[in-house]
């Protein structure tokens, strides 16, 4: 009987014991259900106004967005969005103005931009006077001995002649110049740099570049692609505090054409030291992040020699450096430019016979260095512009992906200006981004079909069109200062295609939709470097950066490509104006 008793009171307890999470879930269900939920209250409402999202996977159009803690709570129309309105909301009345993601460039040198803002700046210079003129008043104005740094001139605007020493000797006897061509593949030096640097008529091109000569042999003053080198390293490197005004001075202006994420190619430039990215990160980026002066997102790639050193920062940083900061991947160079007469291509220039281009890197050190980046799982971006240059990366990333198996890598050819037949296809078929620069477009038109032939220049120039259809990834970007840092109208060019002073479309059948234009611009160029969990369409939990535009219609804007920006956002916050 007492066992019984026994045997009972156990088989009680354990029944007790087994029931207590379910008689406690319930107690704790219902004692919430006598609490009031917590209310969220958005800090900022925009309402009242056509908002673009971007977003593909929902709905592409609302007119009121709500916005906490610099991230988005939730778009649709306001009567869904009244709960978050609360005290301490601030209300955002559009006025029915046009509402965009926050522009995204994806190649931009921010701080080369910076700079060039407070140096010569040569870029419209349309005559050889003028030219002299701008060097001569810079000169007038700077001390005795100090190099006179500066660029963005481009010889097609005057016509083709290339600029050289005897141009600016006589206006500058006591200062070292250097001035570097528009697209940065070449540079002008005059003859006291040029001692500086011991560059004779004995000097030898080095690989990957070319000494411009006179018919004596001596240099004429410009240097292209790797020769570059023979002289940087005497130009006088511009200081820390010049450096960080340059990044202030850069990210205003982005924020004023809208732009509040950039991919920061940085400094680094056929001709110039791997050293200069990982400077400006640590003397300028990682002080401008820590004394809370970054004013738009930026992704940062470093030289692709750097891979493992990146690759340790990342292991021990992650990817995310804060809201502002992120590491990308590696940069290399394949090719020079069309401009410069040094992009790679299968056949010769017209104007130059029996110049092919130049390979600037050794393409079988660019693949070892490509195979190890990748396998070590960083993202991989090179500069490529002839068609030649773009099948021998085409060819590399194949043979990486096949040796280092399946993975989403998003390999990058920075620039695919001149694709040869099928090759526009094989960006899909590889899943390699096409990262491209509309706005190159405007410059290269006329020069192009001179350079190349009008039938080469048709058929495989600026093919944003053959490149979607093929299922590409296509991102856009200014490569500013190249090109100046205007998406609104990179994206008018991708859809118009009218060149300057032209009445018609360059190479119509390439034209592309806006929509497809104005998500190269955002959705598309946050997936082209893995951004896309964070930014890139206006989308719940992704971060509020948005531009609020001039235009009040949709079909408007659309059709004429035409808005200016009114105001910049980012993370919920007015940074423009």
């Amino acid at each position: 009987m007492n066992r019984f008793v026994v045997v009972s009171a156990a088989v009680f307890l354990l029944i007790s014991v087994a029931y207590l999470p379910l008689l406690n879930d319930l107690y704790w269900s219902s004692l919430k259900s006598l609490i009031p939920p917590v209310r969220v209250v958005a800090d900022l409402v925009v309402r009242n106004g056509t908002i673009f999202t971007s977003d593909d996977t929902s709905f592409p159009f609302s007119d009121s967005m709500a916005i906490r803690n610099g991230r988005i709570l939730k778009v649709g129309n306001f009567s869904t969005l009244k709960d978050f309105v609360g005290d301490g909301t601030m209300e955002l009345n559009l006025e029915g103005k046009v509402v965009v993601p926050g522009l995204i460039d994806s190649h931009v040198h921010l701080i080369s931009g910076g700079l060039q803002m407070a140096q010569v700046g040569l870029r419209g210079v349309r005559q050889k006077d003028e030219f002299c003129k701008m060097v001569k008043d810079a000169v007038q104005k700077a001390k005795e001995g100090s190099w006179i740094l500066g660029g963005g001139w481009n010889n097609d605007f005057w016509g083709g002649e290339l600029p050289s020493a005897s141009w600016i000797d006589e206006i500058s006897p006591r200062n070292p110049l250097w001035l570097t061509r528009m697209d940065g593949h070449m540079a002008l030096a005059n003859s006291l740099t040029l001692r500086i640097a011991g560059v004779t008529s004995l000097t030898e091109d080095p690989v990957g570049g070319t000494i411009m000569r006179m018919p004596s042999g001596e240099p004429t003053g410009l240097l292209i692609d790797a020769a570059m080198e023979l002289v940087t390293p005497y130009v006088q490197e511009v200081s820390v505090d010049e450096r960080r005004e340059a990044l202030l001075r850069a990210t205003k202006y982005a924020l004023s054409r809208g732009v509040t994420t950039v991919i920061d190619l940085g400094r680094y430039y056929p001709g110039t030291t791997d050293e200069l990215s990982w400077k400006d990160f640590q003397d300028v980026y990682l002080w401008a992040d820590s004394s809370k002066k970054m004013m738009i997102r930026t992704c940062l790639f470093f030289p692709i020699t750097t891979w493992s050193r990146l690759l340790d920062l990342k292991l021990q940083k992650g990817p995310v450096l804060s809201e502002w900061l992120y590491l990308g991947g590696v940069k290399a160079f394949i090719d020079g430019s069309l401009g410069s007469n040094s992009a790679l291509f299968y056949k010769e220039y017209l104007d130059t016979p029996n110049n092919y281009g130049l390979e600037v890197m050794d393409p079988e050190k660019l693949s070892n260095l490509t195979m190890a980046a990748d396998k070590s799982g960083l993202q991989v971006a090179i500069h490529a512009i002839g068609d030649k240059a773009n099948d021998m990366i085409l060819d590399m990333y194949e043979s990486v992906a096949a040796a280092n198996g399946d993975r989403d890598r998003r390999l990058r050819i920075e620039h695919a200006q001149h694709l040869a037949p099928g090759s526009a296809d094989r960006f899909g078929q590889l899943h390699v981004v096409a990262s491209v620069q509309p706005d190159h477009m405007l410059d290269d038109a006329d020069t192009a079909p001179t350079k190349l032939g009008f039938g080469r220049a048709e058929k495989e120039s600026y093919l944003f069109q053959s490149l979607l259809n093929g299922k590409a990834l296509v991102a856009f970007g200014s490569d500013w200062p190249v090109a100046d840092i205007n998406p609104l109208n990179s994206i008018r060019t991708a859809v118009k295609r009218i060149p300057p002073k032209w009445n018609h479309a360059w190479i119509p059948s390439e034209c592309i939709s806006f929509t497809d234009a104005l998500t190269a611009h955002t959705i598309s160029a946050a997936r082209a470097a893995f951004l896309d969990y964070h930014l890139g369409s206006l989308s719940p939990g992704k971060l509020a950066d948005f531009v609020v535009l001039s235009t009040n219609s949709w079909d408007d804007f659309s059709e004429d490509c035409s808005a200016s920006v009114l105001a910049t956002y980012v993370g919920g916050m007015q940074m423009y104006p």
